[in-house]
């Protein structure tokens, strides 16, 4: 089974930036993806970000057209984690952030989630 824990979220003005971590255990890191998603207040769970990758070389990354520019995924195999760095943080990025073992941009395609951590931008 994989276990994911998500850190990094808090409270930040307009402008600033956030790196958020999801450390990835239970498994090996070779050959594997990982998604980021987040759900507004009032909204549906949406796609934001996903990385994949052979053993320590990332080769997929792909990115919701709403933070394309500003959102930026990373990954250390060493360290078995997956980071989202995001930068130009505006108030409709505010939301609840998990990381999901799998792959692509629909959660169809992710069978382990992360507990979440929550972020907000404010005006």
């Amino acid at each position: 089974q994989v276990q994911l824990v998500e850190s990094g979220g808090g409270l930040v003005q307009a402008g600033g930036s956030l790196r958020l971590s999801c450390v990835v255990s239970g498994r090996t890191f070779s050959r594997s993806g990982i998604g980021w998603f987040r759900r507004a207040p009032g909204k549906e769970r949406e796609f934001v970000a996903a990385i994949s990758w052979r053993d320590s070389s990332a080769y997929y990354a792909d990115y919701a057209d709403s933070v394309k520019g500003r959102f930026t995924i990373s990954r250390d195999s060493a360290k078995n984690t997956v980071y989202l760095q995001m930068n130009s943080l505006k108030p409709e990025d505010t939301a609840d952030y998990y990381c999901a073992a799998g792959h692509g941009s629909s959660q169809r395609g992710y069978d382990y989630w992360g507990q979440g951590t929550q972020v907000t931008v404010s005006s």
